[in-house]
């Protein structure tokens, strides 16, 4: 993360070079986008288009022949039009891969395709359906790091919803106690924009304006722990470089998360996220010598086995295994895995409120009708 090299984002670059690059994707076996597929997409959208216009074009022309030649002429022009299209498009977007490709490489870095359902413990991979990371960028010194572009589905028909996220992955040596930071800076009109809503006895008040930037949850009884992670001098960390972001810190991940892409040809959107992974990197060695007290504990009895054997001279006929070293055994106790969660009831009332509208308008037009 210490060297930034931005130039192949906006530096020009080849047509050659690009077909030359989807060429080895795909003798690799890397997932592509297809000109097939565009193209009958955009062609379908001609054909729509097509049954609107030529009845619209020729009811304005009174010459039979005319009314010929443009039931003819239009599907054709849209067709070429809209292929024409479907080429431009695709040709951006494997141009952006391109620069994506080499920007990471410039890096230290690597780009990734797209992968369906990632296997990512994170609170927003187990929302919706068709789940999936696309544009990722990885880096693995001086620890593992992906950017990505995320995208699910939630409802179904003429009320499906796509929704966009991006997210950065730092992966921890440690498993730690999860905690969430639902940053205040990008909630919307009915609070936090989080996919889950959680219990708010697990609230957690830290010192300073750190509660002006973030709401901080952890699970009860973790406290003292979550007070241990976040030291002043981390929470400053939050508060200068990382207010705009949700954060969640769930087994051995760090997650970074804003309901915007991240992985673009922006420079500054990517001097920005280097800069926050930057600042977090050197403090997250604090975190990982944290121990969970209460397996510590349970590490220190010791565990007395039947001996299998000759017996211990020392011991009689017993074996003794001793504690997992001094500063206990990684891991975190079964209450402090997972946050509690809570139902929104906002959204139940809106739902409610929505349904009995319409109900009284149904209701109101039948006793008026």
């Amino acid at each position: 993360m210490t060297g930034f090299d931005p130039r192949w984002l906006t530096s020009p670059v080849g047509r050659s070079a690009v077909r030359g690059f989807t060429a080895e994707m795909r003798r690799q076996g890397t997932p592509t986008t297809k000109m097939t597929t565009t193209v009958i997409a955009y062609t379908f959208i001609g054909v729509v288009a097509s049954f609107v216009l030529v009845p619209i074009v020729t009811g304005m022309l009174d010459a039979d022949g005319t009314r010929i030649i443009a039931v003819i002429a239009i599907p054709v022009i849209i067709a070429t039009v809209l292929t024409l299209i479907a080429r431009a498009a695709l040709r951006r977007d494997r141009t952006a891969q391109y620069r994506l490709h080499n920007f990471a490489a410039a890096n230290g870095m690597a780009y990734l395709p797209h992968i369906v359902d990632p296997a990512l413990p994170g609170l927003i991979f187990n929302q919706g359906r068709s789940r999936r990371a696309v544009r990722r960028v990885r880096g693995t010194q001086p620890r593992f790091v992906e950017f990505a572009n995320y995208r699910y589905t939630t409802g179904s028909g003429k009320n499906s919803t796509t929704h966009v996220w991006g997210y950065v992955a730092i992966h921890l040596d440690t498993p730690l106690p999860h905690i969430v930071l639902d940053a205040k800076g990008n909630n919307g009109l009915f609070g936090s924009n989080l996919p889950t809503s959680f219990d708010r006895g697990q609230r957690l008040s830290l010192e300073g304006s750190f509660d002006e930037f973030f709401t901080l949850y952890c699970p009860r009884g973790y406290e003292t722990d979550a007070l241990y992670l976040f030291t002043p001098d981390i929470m400053a960390r939050f508060m200068d470089n990382a207010a705009e972001l949700d954060v969640e810190i769930v087994d051995n991940w760090l997650f970074l998360y804003a309901k915007r892409d991240f992985v673009t040809l922006d420079p500054d959107m990517w001097g920005w996220l280097f800069s926050v992974v930057s600042a977090l990197m050197d403090k997250l060695q604090r975190w990982e010598r944290w121990r969970d007290a209460r397996l510590t504990a349970q590490a220190a009895r010791p565990r007395v086995l039947p001996a299998t054997g000759e017996a211990l001279p020392f011991r009689g006929d017993q074996q003794v295994i001793p504690p997992q070293g001094r500063r206990g055994p990684k891991g975190v106790a079964a209450h402090g895995r997972r946050l509690s969660t809570n139902v929104r009831w906002w959204a139940i009332a809106v739902g409610a409120a929505v349904a009995l509208g319409v109900a009284w308008i149904f209701v109101w037009s039948v006793l008026t009708g």
